[in-house]
């Protein structure tokens, strides 16, 4: 199967991957932007590419017969939401007792255009102290991108937007130059303020304000992922 995939992704579809980073036996691979049914059909065949597997989380009612035998022997694990038990502490407990955990999920919850972003996928990690793998999808250049591993600290919003910061430089800096990605917020805003030729301190004031009050309603205040 992975001799299949790796032909058919890296040869025939012409992808390739960059990857800087090691890999890990138990991690959360935090996939983003997530906006097609695509996203899906290329991560499974990378996964099946490089010979390893990752689990993912889908709603309940697809497991379904005959699908549900199929989905769960590819990694998917049906999600049955509970008030008695969390959903992140139910993944959490997963990870603790297995020797390999590989969880795939997408902070944007959704395919839909979103402003808050779920953070089901940082809670995992910090309880069941895991790695996290930030990858991106890039169409344009079919290219499979992860050069940062986070590992959650407990302060979420410091570690959410450095997270974003990540994703935000990939898009301003070529793969092959990502050692030279700052390393935190104060040196990411230095190099947009000379990307854009624009001093935020100098800006106008009117303008300061929009800054500061749209960064928290990046961050969804529920811990429990969401999924298609």
């Amino acid at each position: 199967m992975s001799a299949i995939a790796r032909k058919l992704l890296f040869g025939l579809m012409g992808w390739k991957e960059h990857v800087t980073v090691p890999r890990h036996d138990k991690c959360i691979i935090c996939v983003a932007p997530h906006t097609s049914n695509w996203d899906f059909i290329i991560a499974k065949l990378y996964y099946y590419a490089i010979g390893r597997k990752a689990r993912f989380m889908m709603k309940k009612e697809w497991f379904f017969f005959p699908l549900g035998l199929w989905l769960r022997h590819i990694g998917g694990v049906p999600v049955v939401r509970s008030k008695k038990t969390s959903l992140t502490d139910q993944m959490a407990q997963q990870a603790l007792e297995a020797d390999h955990f590989e969880l795939a999920l997408t902070p944007e919850g959704t395919r839909s255009r979103v402003t808050i972003w779920k953070r089901g996928f940082y809670y995992i990690a910090l309880k069941a102290n895991l790695p996290i793998m930030l990858y991106a999808i890039d169409f344009a250049h079919k290219t499979i991108v992860c050069t940062k591993t986070i590992i959650p600290s407990g302060r979420i919003d410091e570690d959410m937007k450095t997270i974003m910061d990540y994703w935000c430089s990939l898009w301003f800096w070529e793969y092959e130059d990502s050692i030279l990605l700052p390393q935190n917020r104060a040196d990411y805003w230095l190099d947009i303020q000379g990307i854009i030729g624009l001093s935020f301190s100098s800006a106008p004031a009117p303008k300061a304000p929009v800054v500061t009050e749209t960064l928290p309603n990046l961050f969804a205040q529920d811990e429990e992922p969401q999924v298609d």
